[in-house]
């Protein structure tokens, strides 16, 4: 039998072809043409007015929260439960990081427990979509505006997800997204910053390009960097887009197939998830704590690789000294397994992985 892994970039003779054909014709690599073409596209996606290609997932949160100012009293809210970058992102921008716990209903940021957490030095929320999920997006609107919050929204895993039939990333001041390679398209690293806002997306594309207000003038309005994108990303990038919309159907095809083969199983949990909206990017279940190794090693045993969910992040050493209970988020991080994810991914594949689930809990 075949090793199935938990997830695997998707690149084509389509992306070697573009790949070669913008070799050949001397670009020059660095950011330009192709890259202004691909936020293009992207922004017309996600139906947002702005859009700015910058080197990965995280920077793209870094450079959305600088263009906010932060000082280094300023907070800004974070769930614990997500990707780590989402939190270190803040420290990196030179804010303070607070962190709340989740909400059980769709594992996004509790906004009870985050109304608990305001201070008059409260500036922010960055509100990950976790798995293409989130609330009713016109609460945490709501909640943002009634104490003056800016709202970052982290849609790095929400890439074709919506609500209400507006994608996600576009309900707040900024969204931003991830490119890495486990993402529905990749570019190898990169991030897309997103905004309908011209004064921020200003600010972002100087930020990322050193503080300068035009390319390749040596005159340095704000204090900026270096995160800018790559024409040879930008040039696959566009293959990817091309395949977006057969790759989001799949993973629905896919969350069904797993849902249909496992759903009667009372060992396993599924998190609530409206494929309509919601392509889930990571098949995600929830499993007793107390067998979830054993279950990872017999599944590797049988050809399968799975993966935990990421740590509460407060249990992590750079936020050792965060002392609040997040119950849920501990919770959710010792039960949660993400399953064999794929586009590519057969109908049989899946039926198997389901056999293998099957039989461990029978045992």
């Amino acid at each position: 039998m075949k090793r199935i892994s938990q997830m695997e970039p998707w690149l084509g003779e389509e992306e070697k072809s573009a790949v070669i054909k913008y070799m050949e014709s001397g670009g020059w690599i660095t950011e330009y043409k192709k890259t202004e073409e691909f936020e293009d596209v992207f922004k017309t996606f996600v139906n947002s007015k702005f859009a700015s290609a910058v080197t990965n997932g995280t920077m793209s949160l870094v450079v959305g929260l600088l263009s906010l100012d932060l000082t280094s009293t300023d907070e800004v809210i974070v769930p614990d439960y997500t990707m780590i970058a989402s939190a270190n992102s803040v420290k990196l921008a030179g804010g303070k990081t607070v962190l709340v716990d989740i909400d059980l209903k769709n594992l996004c940021l509790d906004l009870g427990a985050a109304e608990e957490k305001i201070s008059d030095n409260t500036k922010a929320i960055v509100y990950v979509s976790i798995n293409g999920r989130s609330h009713n997006m016109y609460d945490v609107i709501k909640f943002a505006k009634k104490y003056n919050l800016r709202i970052i929204e982290d849609a790095s895993q929400s890439l074709g997800c919506y609500y209400d039939g507006k994608h996600l990333g576009t309900f707040s001041d900024i969204g931003t997204f991830s490119l890495s390679t486990p993402k529905v398209i990749t570019t190898g690293q990169g991030g897309i910053v997103v905004t309908n806002d011209e004064h921020l997306y200003k600010k972002i594309e100087m930020i990322k390009d050193y503080g300068r207000p035009k390319s390749g003038v040596d005159y340095y309005e704000i204090m900026g960097y270096n995160f800018k994108f790559t024409d040879l990303q930008a040039v696959i990038g566009l293959e990817q887009m091309k395949k977006i919309k057969w790759r989001l159907q799949r993973k629905k095809e896919i969350y069904k197939l797993y849902y249909n083969e496992l759903g009667d199983n009372d060992n396993i949990q599924f998190i609530d998830t409206d494929v309509t909206n919601t392509s889930p990017w990571f098949i995600d279940i929830l499993v007793d704590a107390s067998k979830r190794q054993s279950f990872i090693d017999y599944m590797k045993m049988e050809n399968v690789d799975v993966r935990p969910f990421y740590p509460a992040i407060h249990t992590q050493p750079p936020y050792k000294n965060v002392t609040n209970a997040f119950l849920n988020a501990v919770m959710i991080s010792k039960r949660g397994i993400w399953l064999p994810s794929s586009s590519f991914l057969t109908d049989e594949d899946i039926k198997y992985v389901c056999l293998k689930i099957n039989s461990f809990f029978k045992s």
